[in-house]
């Protein structure tokens, strides 16, 4: 019987929405190759979806020649004009530099030397597998409870290979840090894995009408602050050595990230080895291991960064993390400026935090494409709420109007306003906090003490407060847009005392002091509205 085979390339395992409306599932090479007929892509899991956009992306900048860094071949202005160049062609990419790049390589999800985004010699150095529950996201696996799937160690399904392709990606981009299968590399033996560079973070990627303005607005720009290394994405790397010994040292350095090949593919800490069915069609098993202990350092081009003059050289760009709780408009500012100053609050004591907000890198050469596809690009966003270590709690993805009109270097009176009114929405946010907290204690504390230490848990007043306000501040935001002489604090300081007041509704007929304590804190809100 043949070995099985899943060529990722030409295999149907990408979901891509055509121009007609019609939806397909295409290989690698034919999503490049029909990019230009494509709306956009259609994979079912934002987070899968966000790591193949990365992926799309550095396979376009290898076949457009835009890979080109500040080494002499491509200046700034050469490589913009390039792009413009490119974006005129209405064949999209061309076909012979998509043949003849994908020829070159091995796409194979299980070949035996080397499985796409894979390491084969985990097959012997890990000694136990870590199933392909582990491999599959909202799977149950190990001793965990199966609260909402019905999926079990003791009768794993397998998974059909594009599917598992998906989950791949995942792994390599929002993997898990903790314990994972125990891997042996020369006289180490190691069992603990990091988080993948993107757990837990929010991804804007500037979307044109076609997918092949979409992977050409997105490519990061070239820059001379990339190291000489030659850049390499982890299916143009050499063969890894047979040798079981061989490996990567969990104590050494890894190669330089460079772009766009290792700084959009190439800084995954997982390692992972999909076991197949025999005709290629499932995957039965997986392995699930480490495979770098050190961190690669760099400023993913899509994630809107927190930069902290006060921290550390290592630790002042911090990404701005998903969460699902979270109204996407309240995150537009931060496109939209070419730089802000912010600040939020810490914990309980600590006062404030100041830092710059940045923009992600992607949006920094919007000026420089063909105004028509400016004027109508948007932005896809996919997040993924989760914890720093394990806890997967939601993915989700949002899409903007198209938000070229409000960039600052086009119209800054309209970035302004949108920052101001983003800003003043989160200040009236936390007063409602803290003043329908305060009438809570006021009236469920036996001496009505108002002053003391924060609540662990949020009182049912204030949960249903925060519940009622941000629905009713993102439609007054929306208006503030259009009426830019309307005052911005009274019209959110308005929806918190409308969102209290219906909050507490109920109560006012059950508690003797909750009246006066409601209006107690209507007051502040008002105060704060001026």
């Amino acid at each position: 019987m043949p070995a099985p085979h899943y060529p990722t390339d030409r295999e149907p395992c990408i979901p891509v929405l055509f121009l007609n409306g019609r939806q397909e599932y295409l290989g690698w090479r034919d999503v490049l190759l029909h990019a230009h007929l494509i709306e956009d892509l259609a994979l079912p899991i934002p987070p899968a979806a966000s790591a193949a956009l990365r992926l799309l992306v550095a396979m376009a900048a290898r076949v457009s020649g835009l890979d080109a860094q500040a080494d002499g071949r491509m200046t700034a202005r050469q490589w913009a004009q390039r792009r413009r160049d490119l974006l005129r062609n209405p064949t999209g990419f061309d076909s012979a530099a998509v043949h003849d790049y994908f020829d070159r390589h091995v796409w194979d999800l299980f070949h035996p030397e080397r499985p796409f985004l894979q390491d084969p010699r985990l097959a012997t150095q890990c000694t136990k597998r870590a199933g392909v529950n582990k491999l599959v996201f909202g799977r149950p696996e190990g001793h965990n409870l199966a609260w909402l799937s019905p999926h079990t160690d003791t009768d794993p399904h397998p998974v059909p290979s594009d599917q598992a392709l998906w989950h791949l990606l995942i792994h390599h981009y929002y993997g898990a840090a903790g314990q994972c299968s125990v891997r042996t590399v020369g006289d180490r033996r190691l069992g603990n894995a990091k988080a993948g560079p993107l757990r837990s973070t929010l991804s804007f990627h500037p979307l044109g009408r076609t997918l092949f303005e979409t992977l050409l607005a997105g490519m990061p720009k070239p820059s001379r602050l990339w190291p000489d290394a030659e850049d390499r994405c982890p299916w143009e790397e050499s063969l890894p050595d047979p040798d079981p010994d061989s490996g990567p040292d969990p104590d050494a350095a890894p190669p330089p990230v460079s772009s766009p090949g290792r700084l959009l593919t190439g800084r995954s800490r997982h390692a992972l080895l999909l076991i197949p069915s025999p005709d290629g069609r499932q995957v039965t098993d997986a392995y699930v291991t480490w495979a770098t202990q050190k961190k690669l350092p760099a400023l993913d081009p899509y994630l809107i960064h927190h930069f902290h003059a006060d921290q550390p050289a290592t630790q002042r760009h911090k990404p701005r993390l998903a969460d699902a709780d979270r109204a996407l408009w309240r995150d537009l500012d931060a496109l939209l400026l070419a730089g802000d100053e912010d600040d939020r609050k810490g914990r309980a004591g600590q006062g404030r935090k100041s830092y710059t907000v940045q923009r992600p890198d992607a949006f920094t050469t919007l000026n420089d494409l063909p105004a028509d596809l400016r004027a109508a690009l948007r932005v896809r966003v996919y997040g993924f709420d989760q914890d720093d270590k394990t806890v997967n709690r939601t993915w989700y993805t949002a899409l903007t109007p198209p938000i070229w009109p409000w960039m600052q270097e086009h119209d800054p009176a309209t970035a302004e306003r949108i920052a101001e009114c983003r800003k003043a929405a989160e200040e009236i946010g936390e007063h409602l906090d803290g003043a329908s907290q305060s009438a809570w204690k006021q009236v469920t504390s036996p001496t009505g003490e108002k002053a003391g230490r924060p609540p662990r848990r949020l009182p049912p007043w204030t949960h249903s407060a925060r519940t009622l306000y941000w629905p009713r501040a993102e439609a007054t935001f929306w208006t503030l847009l259009d009426n830019p002489t309307r005052a911005v604090r009274a019209a959110f300081a308005a929806d918190a005392i409308h969102s209290l007041r219906a909050a507490t509704r109920p109560a006012i007929a059950q508690h003797f002091r909750a009246a006066e304590a409601v209006a107690d804190a209507v007051a502040q809100l008002r105060r704060h509205g001026h």
